[in-house]
């Protein structure tokens, strides 16, 4: 994605109420987060860069590594232990390997088993834990 392209995101976001944007192209994932206080900062995620850039406005711009969203597949109440009163699957900072257990979502009296799609160490992680998650809902981050 070249600079141009970075700097049209950053102003969309700059000029709306949006306060959260991640957009894909090709193998660069660019995340921008704006804060609702002045002197706020928007973040760039790029795997292929390290480089820091100026912002319009009140706006910087960093660039860090991408995280691998992992979202929930099925609406339902969101377990993150295999059962109550037990240790979570994973915490923030663990480790992961794909296809480890990461949740299970109960919808309908199934419990579907959250697999990690890919390696890597948890970099977000939900609070939900026996509420409900919508179709699509972030319920972790892989690094």
């Amino acid at each position: 994605m070249d600079l141009s392209k970075i700097k049209t995101l950053i102003d969309f976001v700059g000029g709306s109420n949006v306060t959260e944007l991640t957009v894909t192209e090709k193998d660069v994932t660019v995340r921008i987060f704006r804060n609702s206080k002045p002197g706020s900062e928007a973040v760039l995620g790029s795997p292929n860069s390290q480089d820091v850039f100026s912002g319009q406005g009140d706006a910087a711009v960093a660039a860090q590594p991408a995280a691998f969203p992992v979202t929930a597949p099925v609406f339902g109440v969101l377990h993150r232990s295999p059962a109550p009163g037990q240790a979570p699957f994973v915490r923030l900072g663990d480790a992961v390997e794909e296809g480890q257990t990461l949740f299970v979502i109960e919808a309908m009296k199934v419990f579907n088993a959250i697999a990690a799609p890919r390696a890597g160490r948890i970099a977000r992680l939900t609070d939900i834990d026996g509420g409900e998650v919508e179709t699509g809902d972030v319920l972790a981050e892989i690094a």
